[in-house]
Order: structure tokens, then sequence, then C-alpha cells
């Protein structure tokens, strides 16, 4: 695994190559169920605002989800700044080097932490994403279903039994743990894995039995759902926009959002009368999150920026870009700014 990672692995992203913790951290939690190609601008511009943890903590809240803005799930941008905060308070300024201890932060969760502690200090530890879980199942032959708690902490002890073993394990561990990751997202992949140019494939169960695609098995699916939701948008002459932030948790927590309602009736009565004969909610358009599309109604009425509106505050034109605001907010917005 180690050799074929460094002549066929992935060596050229800009978060490898590198012993720093705080850019694994940071790509790790950016790449948790987001395309490499999507987290790329993203990891650069972090950087270069933020370039250190001490950078990260000392920020605004405000400012972290404004560079977070649209690449989705954005507790992980709110765990991201609590957990740079205590690495500077209660750890001064250092990431712990071991896996359990690193795990006890904000966001990190154990194949994280491991994948940190293993990249960055060589720990002996075994990562388990989804990539590696796919290995890990094919080349065991693990059949149990992973949804399960049990079976998914017989997983990890599979996939540690894998581990590079001592007296070269802290000096593989790097090299191992990458292998790991770019097998499962080059070769090993859900659909016609490419089984004849897998280093392991020798060893393979699930190949050997002809079947890879039916790992891993995983019994309970969330179910998709729909939600219908209708966004105020009130912009004054001066392109001010009427704002709230949005409740922690739920949908789009912490972000400055457009006012939602659940129907129209319910956005035309926090209206002052006056202003209902030019509301006309344009035909819904969808926006697709993991487990839920929301069907979404802008509703643009012009009022002066001096009206007030129940909770949230008027956005200058020059203010409300740099905010951390939802993926679709955020064209609207810019929509009507051309």
């Amino acid at each position: 695994m180690v050799q074929w990672q460094v002549a066929q692995g992935r060596n050229d992203l800009p978060w490898q190559n590198t012993r720093d913790p705080y850019r694994v951290w940071l790509s790790e939690i950016m790449l948790q169920q987001t395309q490499v190609a999507t987290v790329m601008g993203y990891f650069e511009r972090f950087l270069t605002t933020f370039p250190d943890v001490a950078a990260l903590a000392a920020a605004s809240q405000d400012a972290v989800l404004g560079l977070w803005s649209g690449l989705g799930y954005y507790s992980r941008a709110r765990n991201l700044h609590r957990c740079a905060q205590q690495v500077v308070e209660r750890h001064g300024g250092a990431f712990p080097r071991d896996a359990q201890t690193l795990a006890s932060l904000p966001g990190i969760g154990p194949s994280t932490a491991a994948a940190i502690a293993s990249l960055c200090f060589g720990e002996r530890v075994a990562i388990l994403d989804a990539n590696v879980k796919r290995v890990v199942t094919r080349v065991q032959g693990f059949d149990a279903d992973v949804a399960v708690a049990a079976n998914a902490r017989a997983l990890w002890a599979a996939a540690s039994s894998l581990l590079p073993a001592p007296p070269r394990a802290a000096q593989d561990m790097a090299r191992y743990t990458q292998g790991m990751m770019d097998l499962g997202a080059l070769l090993c992949t859900p659909k016609k894995p490419l089984c004849g140019q897998c280093p392991v494939a020798a060893q393979c169960f699930a190949r050997a039995n002809g079947d890879p695609e039916r790992y891993p098995v995983r019994s309970r699916k969330l179910k998709r759902s729909s939600q219908s939701l209708w966004l105020l948008w009130v912009q004054g002459p001066s392109g001010a926009v009427w704002l709230a932030r949005r409740p922690t948790p739920g949908v789009w927590g912490g972000l400055y959002c457009l006012p939602l309602f659940d129907s129209e009736e319910a956005l035309r009565a926090s209206l002052p009368p006056q202003a209902h004969k030019q509301l006309v909610c344009e035909p819904a358009f969808v926006h697709v999150l993991t487990h839920k599309d929301l069907h979404l109604h802008a509703c643009p009425v012009p009022l002066n920026d001096t009206a007030q509106l129940g909770e949230g505050r008027w956005v200058s034109a020059e203010e409300w870009p740099a905010l951390g605001l939802p993926a679709p907010i955020r064209k609207l917005l810019e929509r009507s700014s051309r």
C-alpha cells in the first residue's frame, strides 16, 4: 500500500506533503461529504485569510461563515471555529498529537482524529471514512450491517488489523493512511471498481467472490423529504436588504438569511398593509440538501430601508457579500445587484 501510494496515489493536492496539523485538519473537515474539486478553492481562500489556527480562533463567527458560504453543512464551520478556539485556549495553539485527545475537540470525530494523528504524528491508528470503509469491507469480506453500532465497532477492529506493523509503523503511517483514502477514491469506487489495478487485489475477498459492489452492507438509509418555504425579500432603494440570523440548530443555522415562512399567508401577515399590493411571489425553485429538497418561493417587495420588520436588520449592499449566506440566498441577492 505504501509503495503504491508513492507511485500511483494522489500526491499533488494542496493539503498533502505536509505534517502541519492545521492544514490536514482543515482539509479533513472540508472534505466531509464534499468533493475534492469543490474543496480546492475554499481551502486556499481559508489559508489566505486564516493562515494558522490562532488567526482562525481570533476571527468572528460571521467572518468564518462568510468564507464558508456555499460549501454547505454549516455546522462544520461553526465547529471549526469552536475547535480552533479550544486549541488556542486549552492546548496553547498546538494540536494534540494523539487521536484520543483530538477526538475530544468540537467537530472532530474518530476518523478525522485518526487522520490527523496518523498523517501528522505517525500514530498507529486506523481511519474509517467512506472510502476506507469500502476498501476494508471488501478486502475483509465484512458483510455485517455497518449501520449497526456493534458491527461498526467490529469494522474499526478489522481496519486496525490491516495497519503497518512495528517497527516501521510510525514511518509508514502517513503514506499508508493516504494510500487507503486514495485507493477508495481512485480504484475501489462504489460502482465498477478497477480491481485489475488494485495493489491488494490478491488479498481481496470481494474480488475473489466476484461481488465487490455488494460491500459495504448498510440497511438503514435516510429517506428524502421535501419542504416549501417562502422567502421575504425586502430590498431598499439603496440596495440594503433585510436579513435575519437563522437559529441554531436548524436549516442554515448561524447564517444570515431572508426571513423564512411556511406559507405565503404567514409572510404577508408580517408586512405592513401598504406593502401587500407590491408583493408578488415568484414560482418556486428547488434547492437540494443532502436528505431534503427545499422548494423556495422568492417574494420580493420594495420598502424604504427605514422600515422595521421584526427580527432582523438592514444590511447594506457593501456589507452583505461578506456575510455567511446560504447559497440560494446569495444567488438571489447577486441577481438583484447586477
